[in-house]
């Protein structure tokens, strides 16, 4: 469980890198890569947005609730 967390982690700072991109200078490098609105690059959102509510779970992982 803990490699499929580092990967989840890695894409969603990928994506978060992405929209820094986008809010800085306009530029969704998605979109560069895959082209718009195209097969390849709404796998890539989905991606993003599944590997997101996996690391919810890193969130809660090491809580104490002593």
């Amino acid at each position: 469980m803990e490699t499929l967390q580092k990967i989840a982690l890695t894409i969603t700072i990928i994506g978060a890198l992405n929209w820094g991109l986008i809010g800085l200078f306009d530029f969704n490098l998605v979109t560069a890569l895959f082209g718009e609105a195209t097969m390849m690059t709404r796998i890539v959102y989905i991606l993003v947005g599944i590997t997101s509510l996996i690391n919810i779970g890193i969130l809660f992982k090491h809580l104490d609730y002593d």
